[in-house]
């Protein structure tokens, strides 16, 4: 993986293949290629690095064609380098980008080899190339060429095929990985990620799971997996690329810091009313189903596994049923049970993670009552997918490290609580206000946390030269500490690690020293004083604390304990407010180390392979 875009047009396409690239910078990569095929021939650039590279190649190289495919590569199979980057060719007569990973390639690539095919690169794409061809060779098209050729692929793949010796359409396939079909004024575009073609276009299809489409100027003709043709029309997108600059800030994980309360706003807006969660946000049919729901089960990766771990506290408490959560890629390779009138809940910012979207496909097979997204991407298979969908708008998310999209999907699963405890009456009429009271007050919550990033920034200082790093928290606050771990992880480079307080005793301790700062996340609730005692063991063992605590903690600055006072008036939204001290600490300790904030080295924002 990580980026595709095509296109097909009477206008040279180059500079629009380039320009999707950009726009697609935001997921991560080590490489960027295209390949156009102009008078008959095909030309390819490919440049190890950012796309300005390749678009530099370009300029000494010039590139014109009426269609061309494009790619952004995030390594799996072979070192980033320019012979691994896409475009791959067979003979030169077919190119193919691609994301996913081919999982039986190597059975494939000794198959080819003994048909006298030379492989150039590592990668398990340059075996579907050398398929293709190889296929082209007994079929009356490349459609077909392309049908034969991913009935024995095993694994996943969103790829985009080009021949030579047809120079007016591209052919598209997905097993796994998304792809989009924009449409123009006679022209056609084919991305990853419909962000990447809005300067081009607002109409789309998404091609579902195990569909092949032939796309020219004229129009789109998709297959099923029987071989049906399949009628779709294109739909225009209500999505906007809202965060294509960084305006004031030097990063956009600073300005996504930044944005968090507007986007909770948004989040929050048209489902509340006076006193209570509109319960039809999460779909028509939610005040039925919710009703019945008696067993709770969330799938997630990453940083939204963390936020599936909050509601997870707020479910058991607030709904009183029990709520199971389980990481995507374990859940969905081990014998599970259903309990009966389970709802199944998938959390992903883009919509497009593997394993969570294989998770949710096992989970429809298994018979739970129904199925809920938590998500950003309207439009996105886990959306299509699912039976209801919850959509977060955070708005577009650049920075690779999540901050926006983890607050919303926080802010929506405490209004999932709500509203399951509206459905079946385990809160009070008053406790219910009382939730609702704190979301509303929520935006203006956080953006008093942020008041503290000068404070922040200055004790980042004390982390620059640290190795290792420990988060503690308890109870709701627990999945905070592993977020902020994450956080820090993510794009500092330093090795962090998360427990839960109460676990020191029984390893970490040993871990302790003057070199090995402590962040410790301590609300006012009912386990602060158990929290202290954990802070003392620290303490007498010669650790350095560095205390997120609000006012009514009653903690005090002492040797070996520092105290960054945070605002946090309510009982149920102190997770969220909590995050956010976390995640400027994070920030300013990699601006101090010089690392890639935006773009942490081998990691991708939208993760689509296994």
């Amino acid at each position: 993986m990580c980026g595709i875009v095509g296109a097909v047009a009477e206008r040279n396409i180059a500079e629009i293949l380039i320009e999707g690239l950009k726009r697609l910078e935001y997921r991560g990569y080590d490489s960027a290629g295209l390949a156009v095929i102009n008078d008959g021939e095909i030309s390819r650039l490919r440049r190890v690095g950012k796309v300005s590279e390749l678009e530099s190649a370009m300029i000494e190289h010039p590139t014109d064609g009426h269609i061309g495919i494009a790619h952004t590569r995030w390594a799996t199979h072979g070192e980033p380098n320019e012979a691994n980057a896409h475009p791959h060719f067979s003979n030169d007569s077919i190119a193919v980008v691609h994301n996913g990973i081919i999982e039986n390639y190597e059975e494939l690539r000794n198959e080819l080899k003994s048909q006298g095919y030379v492989f150039e690169s590592e990668t398990d794409t340059e075996v579907m190339a050398h398929l293709i061809e190889l296929e082209r060779k007994s079929t009356n098209s490349l459609l077909e060429a392309v049908l034969k050729a991913t009935k024995k692929l095993h694994g996943a793949y969103g790829t985009v095929v080009m021949e030579v010796a047809n120079p007016d359409s591209l052919i598209v396939a997905r097993s796994g990985s998304p792809l989009v079909i924009g449409k123009g004024i006679g022209e056609m575009f084919i991305a990853s990620d419909q962000l990447a073609l809005l300067p081009v276009t607002r109409q789309f299809m998404f091609l579902e799971e195990g569909e092949v489409a032939e796309v020219t100027r004229r129009g789109v003709n998709i297959l099923a997996p029987n071989g049906e043709v399949v009628n779709r029309e294109f739909e225009e997108t209500t999505v906007q690329h809202d965060a294509g600059d960084k305006g004031k800030f030097r990063h956009f994980m600073m300005k996504e810091i930044y944005e968090q309360p507007d986007s909770i706003t948004s989040t929050l807006e048209g489902r509340l009313n006076n006193d209570s969660v509109i319960i039809e946000s999460f779909g028509n049919k939610a005040p039925e189903l919710l009703k019945k729901v008696e067993h709770v089960l969330i799938i997630a990766c990453g940083t939204s596994y963390h936020s599936a771990m909050v509601a997870k506290y707020w479910i058991e408490s607030m709904v009183k049923i029990p709520c199971q959560v389980e990481i995507a890629s374990e859940y969905r390779y081990r014998d599970t049970v259903v309990l009966p009138n389970s709802l199944f809940i998938s959390i992903s910012q883009s919509g497009e993670t593997a394993d969570t979207l294989a998770a949710l496909r096992i989970g429809k097979e298994k018979g739970f009552l129904t199925s809920l997204t938590i998500c950003n991407v309207p439009g996105s298979s886990l959306v299509r997918e699912s039976d209801m969908a919850f959509m977060t708008r955070a708005g577009a998310e650049i920075g690779v490290a999540s901050t926006k999209a983890f607050t919303t999907q926080l802010t929506g699963l405490l209004m999932l609580s709500t509203a399951m405890a509206q459905s079946k009456e385990s809160m009070s009429k008053a406790e219910i206000a009382e939730v609702i009271a704190e979301l509303r007050q929520l935006p203006a919550d956080i953006n008093e946390c942020l008041s503290m990033d000068s404070l922040i920034e200055q004790i980042a200082e004390d982390f620059s030269e640290k190795e290792h790093c420990l988060f503690l928290g308890r109870g709701e606050q627990y999945p905070i500490a592993m977020e902020g771990a994450l956080k820090l992880k993510e794009i500092s480079y330093i090795h962090a690690e998360a427990y839960a307080a109460g676990e020191l005793k029984h390893g970490p301790l040993a871990l302790i020293d003057q070199d090995m700062p402590v962040v410790v996340v301590a609300p006012n609730n009912d386990l602060i004083e158990k929290l202290k005692s954990n802070m003392e063991e620290v303490r007498a063992r010669g650790g350095q604390l560095y205390v997120f605590a609000d006012h009514a903690s009653e903690i005090n600055e002492n040797t070996g304990l520092r105290i960054i006072h945070c605002s946090a008036k309510g009982k149920y939204i102190t997770p969220i407010i909590f995050t956010v001290p976390l995640q400027l600490l994070s920030y300013h300790v990699a601006v101090i180390k010089g690392t890639d904030v935006d773009q942490p080295r081998n990691l991708a924002k939208s993760v689509t392979v296994e």
